[in-house]
């Protein structure tokens, strides 16, 4: 605990659950991207650490992913012998996938299988 340690004095609130959702959404990317630039145990641990607490809070089971994760791998793909997908042609999409390509962080990334 920060308080334990000579010189240092922790200052803090107690968020509400709207808060602490905003507030674990930016650790999120503050991991990923800590992560990326270093690819070590540790920073993978803390970035797990930030998804257990999404999982806690929205109550989502490992269950509930693992059953997502295999859903989407079914429909999609994964991320499999490196194959590296570079665009989909198809002439019609749903409005959840048509969701998905529109947001903002997808808009300039490619997509991997």
């Amino acid at each position: 605990e920060i308080n334990n340690m000579d010189g240092r004095k922790a200052n803090y609130k107690i968020l509400n659950d709207d808060e602490y959702i905003q507030e674990l959404d930016k650790k999120l990317f503050e991991e990923a991207h800590e992560f990326i630039e270093e690819h070590s145990v540790e920073e993978l641990a803390d970035l797990m650490e930030v998804i257990y607490a999404i999982m806690k809070t929205k109550n989502i089971s490992f269950e509930d992913i693992e059953i997502a994760r295999e859903q989407k791998n079914k429909k999609k793909g994964c991320f499999k012998d490196k194959v590296y997908l570079i665009n989909v042609e198809q002439e019609q999409i749903d409005e959840r996938e048509e969701k998905e390509l529109n947001k903002e962080w997808r808009k300039n990334s490619k997509k991997y299988c």
